[in-house]
């Protein structure tokens, strides 16, 4: 079995049932998961933003980024395999975000490709860290679901505690959450399919307890003190319910539930996330107490979420830089802006589209002034057709007798860049 010392609900002789006969190795999810515990240990904290292709990802570790992390919702906006333009709410196939999982490796294995046949030393394959929602579903879909983002060669994997009928985005309304006790089945699930795999995948839990409304069910302990009764106090009460069928949760109490829930989850997960309605370091610290008072070695997670007004809640650019630094002071090993890939990109090709209809080319010379500036911080896309590999497959043609066809010498990028 891996080696992560958190707990499980099952024995090492049922990992080993569940084996088979043949050894597959997961390289890249088992150095993926190696590498990004590494940075947890030796790092404050490691902080990076979502990406939804390869192409993302590869510019996230030229420019010094240490771990890419794969939303669903960007999935869902971007990146499906339906091909269709979602809002976050489980509406894509669920093959989706381990296809980008496998997109990402594949653009990471192109840049290694390139690097080393001209002479480097390679690429860094940074881990992913993928949302796998709610799991799609219960313990059997959550076990596939993660299994099949360990053989896409995910690092790390997160599941959240919502019912994933009604699953959306975090900072949504309408959230209904499942019992604590079904959200660790599902991370049991992960644990297992990790342990199968023989690849120690990095477990995230989320919970979206502090700002949901409704609860599926009753039947765990843990969750009954914060379901609604009304009724005057000492008489009869009647339990809160809606048309269809949920329970309703106590107003108010929405971070108090999160740090019961998060204490319960930090002993199956490797690390845990609560998701907040607004940035608020007194907040975070209150969960990180109660979470690393019940589990000592926990380590937390922290959305730093673009559907936070940044400015209007933290002012100050001195507040804003140091942010992140405060939340690592208190455990947070694992900061991330889960749209911010969206965001860059929507806007950065706004800006050029608007600039372009009132310049023309003026406006393209502008943009490839840039790319020719940002070279000495290790841009590298200026000279497009080397990024994609034409040198690397032209490798490949002189190596099969056929070099006199190799497209890159004698190419306009060859001869201009």
């Amino acid at each position: 079995m891996a080696h992560s010392g958190k707990k499980r609900s099952y024995t090492k002789a049922d990992v080993e049932k569940l084996k088979g006969s043949v050894n597959i190795e997961h390289t890249l999810a088992k150095m993926g998961a190696k590498n990004l515990r590494n940075l947890f240990a030796t790092k404050p904290y490691v902080n990076t933003f979502g990406a939804y292709n390869g192409q993302q990802a590869v510019q996230h570790v030229k420019a010094g980024l240490d771990a890419i992390y794969l939303s669903g919702w960007q999935v869902a906006a971007s990146a499906n395999s339906g091909m269709e333009t979602y809002p976050d709410q489980s509406l894509y196939a669920v093959d989706s975000v381990p296809n980008t999982v496998r997109g990402i490796n594949n653009a990471f294995r192109r840049q290694d490709q390139i690097i080393v046949s001209e002479g480097g030393q390679g690429f860094p394959f940074a881990p992913i860290i993928a949302d796998a929602e709610a799991g799609f579903g219960g313990v059997l879909n959550s076990y596939e679901l993660a299994r099949n983002l360990i053989e896409a060669g995910a690092a790390a994997v997160h599941f959240e505690d919502q019912l994933s009928s009604a699953k959306k985005c975090g900072h949504l309304g309408g959230k209904v959450l499942i019992p604590t006790s079904q959200a660790i089945k599902n991370l049991n699930a992960a644990r297992l399919a990790s342990d199968v795999a023989g690849t120690d995948t990095v477990i995230i839990a989320r919970t979206d307890a502090e700002s949901a409304k409704l609860l599926a069910n009753d039947v765990d302990i843990l969750d009954k003190k914060f379901i609604k009764r009304y009724g005057s106090p000492g008489g009869a009460s009647t339990i809160g319910k809606t048309s269809d069928g949920f329970y309703e949760i106590q107003e108010g109490r929405g971070l108090e539930f999160g740090c019961e829930r998060g204490a319960a989850y930090a002993e199956y997960a490797d690390l845990v996330w609560c998701e907040t309605s607004k940035p608020c370091l007194k907040e975070a610290k209150r969960f990180a107490d109660a979470v690393k008072g019940s589990v000592p070695d926990a380590m937390l997670a922290y959305n730093c979420s673009p559907s936070f007004n940044w400015r209007k809640t933290i002012p100050g650019d001195t507040e804003l830089a140091d942010f992140q630094w405060e939340l690592g002071k208190m455990g947070f090993k694992f900061q991330f802006i889960t749209l911010a890939g969206f965001h860059a990109t929507n806007y950065g090709i706004f800006e050029f589209a608007r600039k372009y209809k009132e310049e023309g080319m003026l406006a393209y010379a502008n943009l490839q002034d840039a790319e020719f500036a940002a070279e000495e911080h290790g841009y590298t896309s200026t000279k497009h057709q080397r990024e994609v590999g034409v040198g690397y497959f032209d490798a490949i043609t002189t190596a099969l007798g056929s070099g006199s066809t190799a497209a890159l010498k004698g190419s306009t990028e060859e001869d201009q860049f």
